[in-house]
């Protein structure tokens, strides 16, 4: 038989912020009409940032090595932060709020009593995204940033989370994404100059491959030139 850790070993998240979130959440139970929009967005919303590194790929097709090796460098950095970020909930056990506060308004089921709360996955992905997509591309990276930070509103307007899980998952996501990108764009060039001379080329450059196009075949000896 397997037992839970005990109560007291559990961070405590109600009392750092609970009655901001309930500020929040009593926000959400008076504006129906924001209600269906923020539980997609707070659901799927993730896939923004799907679509903007599809934007940044193909726009790096035609830059230098440095920017293709941060775009490639992006789905590494998103992965460790959540890895990152699983670890440290682990750490804390922070239950949901819907648990500590089961009276609040919720939009969002509460999850399983093992699916903690602290930090936020889904604003610790979002933000790593964003700080990734802003080392590639300021523009673009604007967007993701305005889109991570409403992501991390709608965990705690969904009652999803606190505020201080999201204030902290955003922290990880940026912290992991920075140093992972950073140290990855100055490292990987050369491997990204490897991979556009074969047969990723297409997928890595827009530009022409010059020397196969301008290449002659050498004569063989003995023979004539038309």
């Amino acid at each position: 038989m397997t037992t839970s850790s005990p109560t007291a070993l559990a961070l405590d998240g109600a009392a750092i912020d609970g009655g901001l979130y309930t500020d929040v959440t009593d926000f959400a139970r008076h504006t129906h009409w924001l209600n269906e929009p923020a539980t997609v967005f707070s659901s799927i919303g993730i896939g923004l940032f799907v679509v903007y590194l599809l934007a940044a790929w193909w726009r790096a097709r035609g830059q230098g090595s440095t920017a293709m090796a941060a775009v490639l460098a992006t789905p590494i950095a998103v992965v460790l932060a959540y890895v990152v970020n699983s670890g440290i909930k682990d750490v804390f056990v922070e239950p949901r709020p819907c648990r500590a506060l089961p009276h609040d308004f919720l939009l969002e089921a509460c999850p399983a009593p093992d699916d903690y709360a602290f930090p936020s996955n889904h604003t610790t992905v979002a933000f790593a995204f964003a700080v990734a997509l802003l080392l590639i591309a300021r523009g673009l990276g604007s967007l993701a940033l305005i889109t991570a930070i409403a992501m991390g509103a709608s965990r705690v307007y969904v009652g999803a989370h606190y505020p201080h899980d999201v204030a902290v998952g955003a922290l990880v996501g940026s912290v992991v994404s920075l140093i992972t990108v950073l140290v990855l764009r100055r490292l990987a060039p050369p491997l990204v100059d490897r991979l556009r001379a074969g047969a990723l080329r297409p997928l890595l450059s827009s530009q022409p491959d010059r020397q196969r196009r301008h290449a002659r075949p050498t004569p063989a000896p003995g023979s004539s030139r038309p």
